[in-house]
Order: structure tokens, then C-alpha cells, then sequence
């Protein structure tokens, strides 16, 4: 059984990171893990034991325990696999901090191959601007002014160091996301017919 093949997505909140990894599901045929979307899925499961954990730490724009995140993600990878034969994946806004960079090395670098983090750089006030737009149709309750505000400072006070890490390891690929989508797709696109 080969190790399945994991790609970092990490940037601020608003950089386009979702809208990125439809279009790189799309033209390479990965799968594409939400660490969010995971958490949001588990926070409204009927009876889920971390409901009501998750909901507290989304709300208030705190980062949900590392332990829960990884089960959630080990979970998507090995459904995915079964179900599919996939084994490449994007995993989008993970690791955000420290505790979470530790938590997966712990509990999953021996399970996986790390291929590379794809970063997207983009000016806290466009980010700003993109969420309270995407907020108006999205049904978010994290895309406010309150809660982009407490996401941003949790972006730089952990996230950052995170992307310091990988950079070390020879790892990230900075891609500048202020631009239109399509543009952004096609630095996106460089970087990942390189990996064949």
C-alpha cells in the first residue's frame, strides 16, 4: 500500500485557498480536505462528543484541539481510499499552529508523504474584503468583521511560524494570491506539473 501523498494548503483566511483546490481537484485529481470544512461537518454531526468543543473554538476564532483535527483527516483520507483509490490530497488550512504541526508529525508524517506546502500570500485587507463579500452568501458564521479580525491574529501569531518551519525544509511554494482567480491558477499549475 503506498503512503498517501499530502500536500499542505495554508494562507490567510480569504487568500482563495478553496477556490484554488477545486481547480487543482479538478485539473489533477486530488482530493481536497478542508481541515474547516471537516470540523464544521463534525460540529453539526447529530451526536458528535466534539460538537459543541468545535463550535466554541470556530466561534471565537480559536483553533479546535489537534487530536480532533487529525482523527477527522486520517478518517477523509482512509474513506477516500476505500471509496475511490485516490490517494493524493490537498489538505487546506492545516497545520495552523505549533500544537497542530506537532500533533501531525506525532500522529501522521510516518502514515503519509509530504509533498510540499502551497502557500498563498495575500494583504490582510484584500483577505478581509473577499470573506465579508463571500460572507453576504455563504452562511459562515466565522465571516464577520469580528471573527476575520480574531482569524487574522490567529493567522499571524501561529500560522506564520508554521510556514517558517516548512520554509526551512525546503518545502513551500509561495504563490501571490491577490490576483483573479485564473491568474492565481495558472502559478498554481507551474508549480504542480513539476511534481510528476
Amino acid at each position: 500500500m503506498s503512503k498517501p501523498k499530502v500536500v499542505f494548503v495554508l494562507g490567510p483566511p480569504g487568500s482563495g485557498k478553496g477556490t484554488q483546490c477545486e481547480k487543482i481537484v479538478k485539473e489533477f485529481g486530488y482530493t481536497h480536505l478542508s481541515a474547516g470544512d471537516l470540523l464544521r461537518e463534525e460540529r453539526n454531526r447529530e451526536g458528535s462528543e466534539y460538537g459543541a468543543l468545535i463550535e466554541d473554538n470556530i466561534k471565537n476564532g480559536r483553533i479546535v484541539p489537534v487530536e480532533i483535527t487529525c482523527a477527522l483527516l486520517e478518517n477523509a483520507m482512509n474513506k477516500t481510499k476505500e471509496a475511490t483509490g485516490n490517494d493524493r490530497f490537498l489538505i487546506d488550512g492545516f497545520p495552523r499552529n505549533e500544537d497542530n504541526l506537532q500533533g501531525w508529525t506525532d500522529k501522521m508524517s510516518a502514515k503519509v508523504e509530504q509533498q510540499f506546502v502551497l502557500f498563498f500570500e495575500c494583504s490582510e485587507q484584500q483577505c478581509t474584503e473577499r470573506c465579508l463579500k463571500r460572507g453576504e452568501s455563504s452562511g459562515r458564521s466565522d465571516d464577520n468583521a469580528e471573527s476575520l479580525k480574531k482569524r487574522f491574529n490567529t493567522y499571524i501569531n501561529d500560522t506564520v511560524g508554521i510556514i517558517k518551519h516548512y520554509e526551512e525544509q525546503q518545502l513551500v511554494k509561495k504563490i501571490d494570491a491577490s490576483a483573479d482567480p485564473d491568474t492565481v491558477f495558472e502559478r498554481v499549475k507551474a508549480i504542480f506539473a513539476e511534481q510528476k
